[in-house]
């Protein structure tokens, strides 16, 4: 039977409360100040600095089957406890003769590093759970962009890329060190066209959200075509060929259709929202392992007086060891659990049943949300276990915002330990 979770031992530093206490127009004041000396016009056009704060409590709490390595005595890993500052510190040049850069740094300190940091580094304190934010610098994004052909931006250099919802290309950007991409990216917008959005790029490195550099060859393409007031018709095509040994079992092919949107308000007051999605991989490149599997992602529900309802199921496919669909480019701590369970699709593959109530108050400044999931094989026949998460957001104007956040996962099979995750959070972005 699983282990009773332990009662978290972090402390929440008194200045994040006391954000709450601020002086509403004595913060407005400030707030414009900044605003003004950060943007700044030259060459007949803006640029600016940006800056990104993100103070984050999280505790993490593992139940007993969850043990030290051997050599460290094999006893259950200690909760683990985070108090980490990112700073995202960036410069945004003027638009010159339609050519624009942009260089950000990004950096992150823990104050409280009672964790596992995790990653492939021999760096990593076995005695906690993991915690994926390493403290460390790095050259986060750097990018010139060309906009001088009509409708089209050709992106070139290290830089954010997130692509419809995230599931196969985003920046994992829950974790405090996103994850960025050396990349060309040609956006191409032409609304004349049947409102079509076509995004055509390739990827030479990741540089992920440990700070390890992976080498690839990822062409990529997403077909985006608007359908009147219903929604948005999306096909893409991933192939992510990894050129070290050590990653070839994630090169894939992936190829899918996705249609998602709301429908146009009926009642005076409710709209529908739906999503039907369906993917196909194979192995790609230098892939040891062959396999084919689908991905199904099915949601309905509907939406009024500032809340929204949805049942939902995910279902990747699994055959085996290294036979199973994988997302290794995606947003993972999205789907699936925000107890990061499933990060990676078990070999037997994973189906996820899910509901989700999300309400909004306040004029939209406060966001509620909870989500209750059902995880089983790809067959329904093998429990994995049960999940609740609750999320409370408040946002004080553009620029300032705190975060509460809760994960309780639940289960009887041994291969998936009983995960509580509460987060703390704060955040000023210019």
């Amino acid at each position: 039977m699983p282990q009773t979770l332990k009662r978290p031992t972090g402390k929440l530093p008194a200045t994040l409360l006391s954000l709450t206490f601020v002086s509403l127009p004595a913060a407005a004041d400030i707030t414009k100040e900044v605003e003004d000396a950060l943007n700044f016009y030259h060459y007949g056009s803006n640029g600016a600095v940006k800056m990104d704060l993100n103070y984050r409590w999280e505790n993490v709490d593992k139940d007993n089957s969850v043990r030290k390595p051997a050599n460290m005595g094999g006893q259950p890993v200690e909760t683990a406890n985070a108090n980490t500052v990112r700073l995202r510190l960036g410069f945004l040049t003027p638009v010159f003769h339609d050519f624009q850069g942009y260089a950000e740094y990004e950096g992150l300190y823990a104050a409280q590093a009672d964790y596992d940091r995790g990653g492939t580094t021999s760096n990593r304190d076995r005695n906690y759970a993991v915690i994926a934010d390493p403290a460390r610098n790095e050259l986060n994004q750097f990018w010139i962009s060309y906009k001088g052909i009509a409708d089209t931006l050709i992106k070139v250099g290290r830089q954010r890329i997130k692509l419809d919802d995230d599931r196969f290309i985003g920046n994992v950007g829950w974790r405090q060190m996103e994850m960025t991409y050396d990349s060309i990216l040609i956006t191409h917008n032409n609304q004349t066209l049947f409102g079509l959005t076509a995004n055509v790029g390739y990827i030479d490195h990741i540089q992920n959200i440990f700070g390890e550099t992976h080498s690839i060859n990822a062409p990529f393409l997403n077909l985006n075509y608007k359908i009147n007031d219903w929604g948005n018709l999306i096909g893409y095509g991933y192939w992510l060929d990894y050129r070290e040994r050590a990653n070839y079992a994630n090169s894939s092919q992936t190829y899918g259709l996705r249609f998602d949107g709301k429908s146009p308000q009926f009642f005076d007051t409710v709209n529908a929202i739906y999503t039907a999605e369906w993917s196909k991989q194979s192995d790609y490149g230098d892939n040891p392992n062959h396999y084919q599997a689908d991905r199904i992602n099915l949601m309905a529900g509907a939406s009024a007086y500032n809340l929204t309802v949805s049942g939902a199921v995910e279902q990747l496919n699994g055959y085996g060891a290294g036979k199973s669909f994988q997302t290794p480019l995606g947003t993972n701590h999205a789907f699936q659990g925000w107890a990061d369970l499933f990060l990676t699709t078990p070999a037997n593959g994973i189906r996820d049943v899910f509901a989700t109530a999300s309400y909004k108050a306040m004029n939209d400044s406060l966001i509620i949300t909870g989500v209750y999931h059902d995880f089983k094989d790809d067959t329904g026949k093998i429990e994995y276990g049960k999940e609740w998460d609750f999320q409370a957001l408040k946002k004080f104007g553009k620029h300032y915002s705190l975060l509460a956040k809760y994960a309780n996962f639940n289960s009887d099979n041994p291969a998936f330990p009983d995960t509580q995750v509460i987060w703390m959070q704060g955040n000023v972005s210019f």
